[in-house]
């Protein structure tokens, strides 16, 4: 299958640092506003189906009634309770879903029967190869992508620090990360004023919900994050680095 190459470079005409200046304390409706009247097609959401993630959808579809695709990894390792709360999602919002996985294998046990059992353990960069970096480059291909949503922002990790509200990926394409400037109790805030849903594990100590063999509890006064990838030093899955 082919792809236009003209979406990408689309991205180009875009003074990145110019609209980084305009909008450094811009709200994430502003910035998604200013995204879907300058990028009409091309323009995408990736979620995980956080709370942060969950916010921006809620923007785009009720508050400001965009149709915005939004792409979903099935990882196949996902707890139940996320892919229960991605099904109830795409009721509530109509949501103009894209589920994308490795064509290689349709349940955990078809997985192991190919890559052996706990692949996370052995080989930690090929698990995330083949469930989440590979599956989103053909998604984001497929959509002919011009700019694409993430839900990062500064406060959740110390590489994330710096992160501008727009930058380019390795395909020259733009990541918008609306987010950059909230901290996590403006999210909730954001979540509880709207009454929207989220999934229960968070109430369950788990702030951050990756791949259930992947994702720990987190203690008070412990990061965010400190429940992905527990004990090692790896800080990504690989999709934004």
């Amino acid at each position: 299958m082919t792809h236009s190459t003209e979406s990408p470079a689309l991205a180009t005409k875009f003074d990145l640092d110019a609209l980084n200046q305009r909008f450094e304390l811009g709200s994430p409706k502003d910035i998604l506003r200013w995204c879907v009247e300058n990028i009409p097609t091309g323009f995408v959401q990736t979620s995980a189906f956080n709370v942060d993630d969950l916010v921006i959808t809620d923007i785009l579809y009720r508050e400001l009634k965009q149709q915005t695709p939004v792409i979903f990894l099935n990882t196949l390792y996902h707890f139940p309770e996320t892919l229960e709360l991605v099904a109830k999602a795409k009721e509530i919002y109509n949501l103009n879903l894209k589920v994308y996985k490795t064509p290689d294998a349709d349940s955990r046990e078809a997985f192991t029967a190919r890559y052996g059992d706990a692949l996370w353990d052995k080989d930690i960069l090929q698990f995330h190869q083949i469930t989440k970096i590979e599956p989103l480059n053909r998604g984001l291909a497929e959509l002919n992508t011009v700019a694409w949503i993430t839900g990062r922002r500064r406060d959740q990790a110390t590489t994330r620090a710096d992160m501008p509200v727009f930058e380019l990926d390795k395909e020259q394409r733009i990541k918008v990360n609306p987010l950059a400037n909230w901290t996590r109790p403006e999210s909730w805030a954001y979540a509880i004023e709207h009454e929207m849903i989220y999934n229960p594990l968070h109430d369950q100590g788990y702030p951050s919900i990756g791949d259930e063999p992947l994702t720990t509890q987190v203690k008070e006064g412990e990061d965010e994050r400190a429940g992905r990838w527990r004990g090692s030093d790896k800080t990504e899955c690989g999709i934004h680095l």
